[in-house]
């Protein structure tokens, strides 16, 4: 990965977007995209919107990721001055006690979640909901605490990017999935350089971590679109912890991740597959029997169905602190993205280019 890719990654990991408060990280993104793209939309809720123009009788393909992260939300200031806080999206209250993090009021205060030191816990303890940990920010009292802090503030993990050897980095929140907004700007710019006759949108949702909320928004209001690509993480399988045989086997350093099953139509797999051999990707494949888990399980079903592909990057240890990517995965999925675009370019003229033959 290129230095001005790298900064433009490390730009959105390092700003904060959990669900409902994604405008900053939405800003990097728009000013990224805003360099090569012939226009620029947002909508009411912040979802962000890049487009190529292309040919008029050629297809219409947007490529997709998600903008917002799983964090904390503030929801009540203790008589002492702790902070009781509440989930944003999918939280692990295994791994949140004893972590710095930022509370994001109108002035970012820091703080941690407070972890009872070994020596006063009664042996092996079962791990508290979200619900009863609490955050410290150093307050005397409740009155200090809303001088700096107030209900509905979003929270989230603090500590910086890391680089890990080789291309592998770990950062302690948003790799779910600003690494997809990433890909998906890339894809757009890579599309775009190469001058596809597909018309190709780049698009940064809001809110899929609490139930793709954004996703359904776009899929009505991109009434022209021909194919969804949705692009987010998937878990990889080549750590100790995990028992592959029930995932699945899935690599870090192998390339993007191929949805196949449910949500995925056949034909847009299939046009995936040919375009990554055609264009020199490795690809892995992954089994998706029920559901994606992303925002292609709403983008299918909008407008009476609209064929949809869930991309994926392999990431480690998925909604921790330390997850854990390899760039060069990240840079295949962007190629991959330009190639799929391209490839469904090649389909000008048809009036249903991507349906099922039956």
């Amino acid at each position: 990965m290129d230095e001005t890719r790298r900064a433009f990654l490390d730009d959105l990991l390092a700003t904060p977007s959990p669900s409902g408060f994604e405008t900053a990280a939405q800003r990097v993104w728009t000013d990224y995209v805003g360099e090569f793209a012939d226009r620029v939309d947002t909508d009411a809720y912040g979802n962000a919107v890049a487009v190529h123009e292309g040919d008029p009788d050629a297809p219409t393909v947007a490529v997709t990721g998600h903008a917002d992260e799983i964090g904390f939300i503030v929801r009540d200031v203790l008589d002492d001055g702790f902070l009781r806080i509440g989930r944003i999206g999918g939280a692990d209250r295994t791994v949140s006690k004893g972590q710095h993090v930022t509370v994001h009021a109108d002035d970012p205060v820091q703080g941690v979640i407070g972890q009872t030191a070994i020596h006063l816990r009664d042996g092996d303890e079962e791990y508290e909901d979200v619900a009863g940990q609490f955050v410290d920010i150093g307050a005397a009292d409740a009155d200090e605490a809303r001088d700096h802090v107030e209900v509905g503030d979003p929270v989230t993990f603090s500590s910086g990017l890391r680089d890990l050897v080789g291309d592998r980095i770990a950062a302690p929140r948003g790799v779910d999935n600003r690494a997809g907004t990433w890909a998906a700007a890339e894809g757009l710019r890579r599309a775009a350089e190469a001058d596809v006759d597909a018309t190709v949108y780049a698009v940064s949702t809001v809110q899929e971590e609490v139930g793709l909320r954004g996703a359904r928004m776009v899929g009505v209001d991109l009434d022209d679109v021909d194919a969804f690509v949705a692009v987010d993480v998937t878990h990889a399988t080549d750590n100790p912890d995990v028992d592959r045989e029930r995932r699945g086997p899935v690599e870090l350093g192998a390339g993007p991740v191929i949805g196949r099953g449910s949500a995925n139509h056949p034909g847009l797999v299939d046009l995936a597959r040919d375009a990554a051999a055609d264009a020199d990707v490795d690809v892995q494949l992954q089994a998706a029997g029920t559901r994606t888990g992303t925002d292609a399980d709403a983008f299918y079903t909008t407008r009476g169905g609209t064929p949809a592909l869930n991309v994926s990057i392999p990431n480690r240890y998925m909604h921790t602190p330390v997850e854990v990517i390899d760039t060069a995965d990240l840079d295949g999925v962007a190629d991959l993205l330009a190639a799929v675009a391209a490839a469904a370019g090649d389909r000008e003229g048809a009036s249903d280019p991507f349906a099922v033959d039956v």
